[in-house]
């Protein structure tokens, strides 16, 4: 356990790291966790990524008493810990990315703009808006979760789980990625509404992702 619980500290210190470098975060803003057993690893509060090394580990048990670390859990524990009980989540990447947080406030669901959105169960539902670190949020995003594995949080960001931190992370790109589609596609047409794709073309895509890949 403490070796695997070492290795995932160093994968979601990389995963948090790599979001700023990539511009889905800004400073200390949002946070990654990852689940080891009862355990769930997360990012500390305020505290630079950069800054963060081996010694500086952070876990809370689902209760979310903390049982590792002397620097405080990121404020966000009360929905990471939501997602893990609900849901097969065994990591998590919470961003306040560009491009998906102007869709959050534009619309309650991502337009179908492109059929990497079936990879993540269908259409991108927005959590309604709520105080972020709250109870009440995390309710609100585990609605938008319904059958998915990432949504939009009104006015706030974005929310992907995955088995992995990999897999996580990669889904977060992807829906920043189709959200700035969207908004490009939204300004480049005279009335706002670009292409989408139907429910039917987006059970086919879902059809065919179950075997995309190597094995």
């Amino acid at each position: 356990m403490h070796d695997a619980v070492e290795k995932a500290w160093s994968d979601l210190v990389d995963t948090a790291r790599r979001s700023v470098a990539d511009g889905l975060v800004v400073g200390t803003s949002g946070n990654v966790s990852a689940r080891v057993g009862e355990l769930v690893l997360i990012t500390p509060t305020g505290v630079p990524y950069d800054r963060l090394g081996p010694d500086d580990a952070v876990a809370v048990d689902l209760d979310g008493r903390q049982v590792r670390g002397e620097l405080r859990p990121s404020s966000e524990v009360p929905m990471h810990l939501a997602v893990y009980r609900q849901t097969p989540a065994r990591a998590i990447v919470h961003t306040h990315a560009p491009h998906a947080t102007a869709v959050s406030a534009l619309v309650d669901k991502l337009p179908n703009i492109h059929y990497m959105a079936a990879a993540m169960g269908g259409q991108i539902q927005v959590a309604r808006y709520e105080l972020y670190g709250t109870e009440e949020l995390a309710r609100a995003v585990l609605r938008a979760l319904r059958d998915r594995t990432g949504c939009l949080m009104r006015n706030h960001g974005t929310l992907v789980y995955g088995d992995t931190l990999d897999q996580a992370y990669e889904h977060t790109a992807q829906l920043e990625w189709m959200c700035r589609v969207w908004l490009l596609a939204r300004s480049a047409t005279d009335n706002g509404s670009p292409r989408t794709l139907s429910q039917r073309d987006m059970g086919r895509v879902a059809a065919k992702l179950k075997g995309y890949g190597q094995r």
